[in-house]
């Protein structure tokens, strides 16, 4: 069964009777007009069909925590909507965890992960009633330990441990393997152990790996499990511990371009049961609680970005260029990490002939490209062109370079477009200038 991570359009993506683009049942150039561009836009029933999809996969799991990897999109409406379907969430920074807390989420189903939390962030943390912290180093034992001194609270934590697998990701994007920044390799967990164990505020519950993102591969994830599991119970045996819960983080692909081919989901889901299965019977364990922490996979295909054409040069014997309203600033991972799109011209254009073009951003960078020798339909200016799986990791890494304003957030949904994100106005731009 193929899940919306394989599929390259939001699933309400068609064209109306006027030829036009439309998404949740909501004119593409209608939304332009009335919010501006850049325009990011959230399917709201593409989002919810993923969410459940995890859901329903995993259904047959005794005790599983869904989490959200809210670094890939945050917003107060994201967080209140995978809330509503049961979700729980990985926050790496105290404004995550402010936001979820101010959507009104049951901060006892958060994690905070990251290796490098700040005091303020982590007595935030335990204010708010954090469920888990993901443990990364020996510095964040003490620091969580001083946090919670004189106090009466028990703080669950899982340890991070890295795995020493590595996936076949952009290297940035690799977190698993030996040498990393996140987590503790796996000869350190005995001294990290013994360290949580002399502090009565910290109560360890569970190992946490992730193996980085974008993965496309199985194998990773049985490997995953069996490295947690049977550390569990070395450490369960060797400290006279009772672990029984396995964060396996996230990183499930998804299909920006037509070559990629990442899992289902169902596929995923029925590797990582069987994998338990194995290794519970292996060492004659009962499952753990079983949390797994899907990010991109969940929001990606569900959003997309619009753009209004501007100016275009055509190189002698070389690129022709068309110029977007955005670029770099709203979508960085082009120029980060190499990242490939889709685009299509949301206005009537079905049949026309087609061109080779580059579209660029506006960016003051020769590095602000979108798309590379793409395929379409003339372009005129004022022409409106979406560009495809921008939900992760495009609002969530926006920025002001080149002091240009953010773009809103729109949410549609059966014909209804909500702003969800207000466009940045050139008075916020200075607020905090002095």
């Amino acid at each position: 069964m193929k899940t919306i991570n394989q599929f390259i359009m939001p699933k309400t993506a068609k064209r109306n009777s006027k030829g036009n683009l439309e998404l949740g049942g909501c004119d593409c150039l209608e939304l332009a007009e009335k919010y501006g561009t850049p325009l990011y836009v959230m399917c709201k029933e593409t989002l919810v069909d993923m969410a459940q999809s995890f859901k329903n996969a995993f259904e047959d799991y005794p005790n599983f925590q869904p989490t959200y990897a809210s670094k890939a999109l945050m917003t107060k409406k994201i967080a209140e909507i995978l809330h509503s379907e049961g979700f729980g969430f990985d926050a790496v920074s105290g404004g995550e965890i402010y936001t979820m807390h101010k959507a009104g989420v049951d901060m006892s189903k958060v994690t905070f992960n990251g290796n490098n939390k700040t005091p303020d962030e982590i007595k935030f943390a335990l204010e708010v009633g954090i469920g888990h912290f993901s443990v990364d180093n020996f510095s964040e034992i003490e620091d969580l330990a001083d946090a919670l001194k004189g106090s009466d609270k028990t703080q669950p934590i899982h340890l991070r441990i890295t795995p020493g697998i590595e996936c076949h990701t952009h290297e940035y994007i690799q977190t698993g393997h030996l040498d990393s920044k996140f987590g503790f390799d796996l000869s350190q967990t005995d001294s990290a152990v013994e360290e949580i164990l002399k502090h009565k505020n910290l109560e360890l519950k569970g190992l946490h790996a992730h193996i980085g993102s974008q993965i496309f591969e199985t194998k990773v994830f049985e490997d995953e499990v069996e490295v947690l599991i049977k550390e569990i119970v070395r450490l369960n045996k060797k400290f006279n511990l009772n672990l029984n819960e396995i964060n396996i983080g996230g990183g499930l692909g998804i299909t920006y371009t037509e070559a990629d081919t990442p899992p289902s989901v169902y596929e995923i889901a029925e590797i990582i049961k069987q994998a338990i299965d194995k290794n519970c019977k292996k060492y004659s364990i009962e499952k753990p609680k079983l949390f797994i922490e899907p990010g991109r996979s969940i929001v990606g295909t569900a959003g997309v970005t619009l753009y209004k054409a501007g100016s275009s040069k055509q190189v002698p014997n070389g690129k022709k260029y068309v110029a977007l309203d955005g670029g770099m600033a709203d979508n960085p991972r082009p120029s980060m990490y190499g990242a490939e799109y889709i685009a299509e011209v949301a206005n009537n254009k079905v049949g026309e002939p087609l061109e080779t073009v580059t579209l660029s951003g506006r960016y003051c960078e020769s590095g602000d490209i979108l798309i590379k020798n793409t395929e379409l339909p003339k372009i005129q200016k004022g022409d409106i062109l979406c560009i495809y799986n921008t939900g992760a990791y495009n609002y969530s890494m926006s920025s002001n370079y080149n002091r240009i304003l953010k773009p809103a957030v729109v949410l549609v949904n059966q014909g209804q477009p909500a702003m969800i994100v207000s466009r940045q106005t050139y008075e916020q731009l200075l607020e905090n200038d002095l």
